[in-house]
């Protein structure tokens, strides 16, 4: 594959990646996070969503896939750890005196509710 063409593949995947992550800012609003960050990169690692509900900091990971019978799949350990390890470094920053936090996955496709996986790191 030619150089431009891996260029241009990477930022329709961008663009695909950041359409997700708008729709499920729409989807955690809804439900009543409040967004404190998008798209946070530590040395460790990025984070897509951070956001806030009473006294909980959530980092959420979003996948986003073309098919819905590829959301079972969208997701693995290594990943998690990568989010894991940036909530991490990212904690300090977000909470507060009292807060908790946890690790979420958001897995969208077209024409599916979107499936909101709760505490999904357990270390």
């Amino acid at each position: 594959m030619s150089h431009w063409r891996s260029q241009a593949d990477r930022i329709v995947a961008d663009a695909r990646g950041r359409r997700g992550e708008a729709l499920a800012c729409d989807w955690l609003r809804d439900h009543g996070f409040e967004i404190l960050a998008q798209r946070v990169k530590t040395p460790r690692g990025e984070v897509d969503i951070i956001v806030r509900a009473a006294n909980i900091v959530v980092f959420v990971e979003v996948k986003w896939r073309a098919r819905a019978a590829d959301l079972d799949f969208a997701i693995d350990q290594h990943r998690l750890t990568r989010v894991a390890r940036a909530a991490e470094i990212l904690a300090p920053t977000y909470m507060k005196i009292g807060d908790d936090m946890r690790i979420d996955i958001l897995l969208l496709a077209p024409g599916v509710t979107p499936r909101h996986i709760a505490n999904a790191w357990m270390p």
